[in-house]
């Protein structure tokens, strides 16, 4: 038997990255996953991980396009029990420099899109009697850097607080809501990126290494799972010790 046996969830950014790894993880543990993505390669997520996936394109700043993926989750699969909203995007651009335009593209895939998958969510989610959101914070939700991540940093923030509100209010309703904060993750984009420009990063880690993608799927995994049922309004950050340091 699998974690997620006979459980069906919606997954944004699953064309790669956490996203990716998480639809894989999701499968093995038995679940059904729309895998929802903007670029396209989400169809062959689909097509790599096989039976199970229901691809759907979908820009999570498009309020459409997100009802549309929840509602893909319901014509598929009949349910919906749970909501990973891992898409973003991140940059750095000191606080000096920061155009209107910049700011208002991340604050509206990284914050708008995580409230837009919680309403759709958590609509459907009151239908069936409850289920659980996973939402991407980040470290630099937690803590700033010297990076120039102001404006992401307050993205993930706001991400952090809308999980605890949604927590907050709908815990009664039998829906879970929580946060994971990745560290310094192994993605496509940041990989090889990070191991050139920002060595220390890596050595920051109380473990001494950057993460694995299905490192931090795996977490996700339990807290969509009938084992996480008492846990909600949770801000877990997944980073090797990243945030424990002190300096």
């Amino acid at each position: 038997m699998g974690l997620l046996d006979n459980k069906v969830a919606v997954i944004t950014g699953a064309g790669s990255g956490m996203a990716k790894a998480s639809t894989k993880i999701f499968v093995r543990e038995g679940a059904k996953v729309v895998a929802a993505d903007i670029s396209g390669a989400e169809k062959d997520t689909a097509a790599e991980v096989g039976e199970g996936v229901f691809p759907v394109h979908c820009d999570v700043t498009n309020e459409a396009d997100v009802e549309a993926a929840i509602q893909a989750a319901l014509d598929e699969f009949g349910r919906v029990d749970a909501v990973l909203n891992v898409a973003g995007i991140g940059g750095p651009q000191p606080i000096h420099e920061l155009t209107m335009d910049d700011f208002d593209k991340t604050m509206n895939v990284n914050l708008r899109g995580v409230l837009l998958g919680m309403k759709y969510g958590i609509r459907a989610m009151l239908g069936s009697g409850g289920g659980a959101i996973i939402n991407w914070s980040s470290v630099g939700g937690l803590n700033a850097s010297t990076f120039g991540t102001a404006t992401y940093s307050a993205s993930k923030a706001g991400v952090i607080a809308v999980t605890k509100a949604a927590a907050v209010e709908y815990g009664a309703k039998s829906i879970r809501v929580n946060a994971i904060c990745p560290g310094f993750i192994l993605t496509e984009i940041m990989g090889a990126a990070g191991r050139e420009h920002f060595p220390e990063m890596f050595e920051k880690a109380a473990l001494g290494r950057a993460g694995e993608p299905p490192e931090v799927a795996e977490v996700a995994a339990f807290l969509a799972s009938d084992r996480a049922s008492f846990v909600t309004g949770a801000i877990i950050p997944v980073d090797g010790g990243w945030s424990a340091r002190l300096a």
